[in-house]
């Protein structure tokens, strides 16, 4: 080429490469962590999120911090999937399985720093992650998912530290009905428990209804309010005159041809009010529109109907009462119809909705959420939604563990162990991974005002003394037995959260060159010197690479 520079990058391209990559990789990794670690455990702060249009949002739920939160960086993105994975599968441990992410990525940068290389610290960390989950399997406590008890203490747990704990008592018993309630052959559906929430009232004005809130109302005045003993139709279909599927043109030259078009409209429009009344049904829910006429016939038969209900809707409503959904109004039968003791429009939190209620062994059921303000409505609605995922995946998988950092510092101690038998350089990153656990019990500690290093002495020589169950408890800053407390919660909480922070770590590390399209600067708050809300983001991440957008913003909040 004659000493000519090959030029293979366009000019608004970026490149980072070599350890200048892994480090901007593990600052963001870091960043994400540090933001969310305050949140942990029952004495965790809470963050507020304030969008580009002024909207508020009071939360110390993990992943809905970092769904909130401006995120642009590709590395620091890899960390909220974590989040997000660890939510989908089993609803709750998503602070943790971020800020364990975040602890693995800077255990790793010391071992980096130690020309340790990154393919074997990688190799080190998927041996720790398979041992532990291994231990964390062996030491399971099999619960039995019929103990109502014990599944109101898994769910009060995933409560406590959250907008609903002056009231987990009364929403674990809530959470535990509802999820027992829709509980069949098939599993466990979260879909069929429907959260509805009423700013007014308190907490403790929470309730659940056997069957299904609708945001509907009757589709014609003169239709009854309520009515009890109800045969109910669900059809996913218009009571309608259908239109021809083809245009056409009709030219009329003869008022009489007119009337009798609209004759043979209302005609058609009877005979399907006809097919609901000779079927027997008291209330009808359909999927698309309702024809004035057809209103009217229903009125007058004293059916109460309503129209435009969604898809999911119409599925509870199947479910809680025994319906079938029919796809044609004309193939309604009285075998198709479901039952339920009431149906009334009721004022619900100010507005007019449809409740179905006193269903018999109702598979769908609705939880009515109140509290003082919208932004404790919506607190409580996240807590809830963990405790639905504790809960569910209690009675699924029928193992729990202590809480209370419990698992993670008995692990971290059997993993140093292990580490012996493991070979050269990757003994060190097995190490590595058992310190890097034991920063959920650190951080609970920390959370809570107390000293950290006294508090993981104490559980170290505690569980080197055989106590598995020891944890610690944030409130008085005693390490107890967390099973007898009633602390506990799903193995997969744990095992997922492991799994999740160990491959994005692993994943982080193992890049060693980043090219950006185009450019991607921007800003990064940096977890120690957060910038203001006006001012410009903190530093840079190194390479001219991106930052964390929206978070400089939120810096001093961190």
């Amino acid at each position: 080429m004659g000493n000519q520079p090959l030029i293979v990058l366009s000019e608004d391209s970026q490149r980072t490469s070599g350890k200048d990559a892994q480090s901007m990789n593990i600052t963001a990794g870091k960043a994400v962590a540090e933001s969310v670690r305050t949140t942990l455990g029952p004495k965790g702060m809470d963050k507020m999120l304030v969008d580009s249009t002024g909207g508020v949002v009071v939360t110390n739920d993990g992943v809905t911090i970092l769904k909130e939160m401006d995120i642009e960086h590709p590395a620091a993105n890899m960390i909220v999937e974590v989040a997000q994975t660890q939510e989908d599968e089993v609803g709750d441990g998503t602070t943790s399985a971020v800020v364990v992410s975040g602890e693995l990525l800077k255990k790793a940068e010391d071992l980096l720093e130690q020309d340790v290389h990154a393919t074997t610290i990688a190799n080190g960390y998927r041996q720790a992650a398979e041992k532990a989950k291994e231990l964390l399997e062996d030491a399971a406590i099999d619960v039995d998912a019929d103990d109502r008890d014990y599944l109101e203490q898994i769910a009060a747990t995933a409560m406590t530290g959250k907008g609903a704990e002056s009231s987990k008592d009364l929403l674990a018993e809530l959470v535990v009905d509802a999820v027992l309630a829709v509980q069949d052959e098939e599993g466990i559906d979260a879909e069929n428990i429907k959260i509805e929430k009423i700013v007014g009232g308190s907490v403790d004005d929470s309730e659940l209804v056997d069957g299904v809130l609708l945001d509907k109302v009757r589709a014609h005045d003169n239709m009854p309010f309520f009515v009890e003993d109800a045969n109910v139709a669900v059809v996913d279909d218009a009571l309608e005159v259908r239109e021809t599927e083809i245009d056409a043109e009709v030219n009329v030259t003869d008022p009489d041809q007119l009337q009798q078009f609209l004759d043979q409209e209302e005609k058609q429009l009877k005979e399907m009010v006809d097919t609901l009344v000779e079927a027997g049904a008291d209330a009808v829910f359909v999927g698309d529109g309702i024809d004035d006429m057809a209103q009217h016939y229903l009125a007058q038969e004293g059916i109460l109907a309503v129209r435009r209900v969604k898809d999911s809707d119409a599925k509870r409503i199947a479910r809680a009462t025994g319906a079938r959904v029919v796809a044609n109004v004309d193939d309604v039968e009285a075998d198709d119809l479901g039952f339920a003791g009431r149906i009334s429009q009721q004022d619900v939190g100010g507005d007019e909705q449809i409740l179905i209620e006193d269903v018999e062994d109702a598979k769908s059921v609705t939880l009515l959420l109140r509290g003082g303000t919208e932004h404790v409505v919506d607190e409580v609605e996240r807590a809830i939604d963990d405790s639905l995922g504790v809960v569910r995946t209690t009675i699924e998988d029928g193992t729990v563990l202590p809480g209370g950092g419990a698992p993670e510092v008995e692990v971290a101690l059997q993993l140093r162990d292990f580490a012996d038998s493991v070979g050269g350089r990757e003994q060190l990153a097995v190490e590595a991974f058992a310190d890097a656990l034991e920063v959920i019990p650190r951080t609970l500690a920390e959370n809570a005002g107390l000293d950290s290093i006294d508090s993981l002495v104490e559980l170290r020589s505690r569980h080197d003394g055989g106590e598995y169950a020891a944890g610690l408890d944030a409130y008085s800053g005693d390490v107890i037995d967390m099973e007898e407390e009633g602390v506990v919660e799903p193995l997969r909480v744990k095992t997922q959260a492991i799994e999740s922070a160990t491959e994005a770590a692993v994943m982080l590390l193992r890049i060693d060159d980043v090219i950006a399209a185009g450019d991607l600067s921007g800003g990064q708050v940096d977890p120690d010197d957060g910038g203001d809300a006006g001012g410009p983001p903190a530093g840079g991440m190194g390479g001219g690479m991106g930052g964390m957008g929206g978070m400089g913003g939120m810096g001093g909040a961190m």
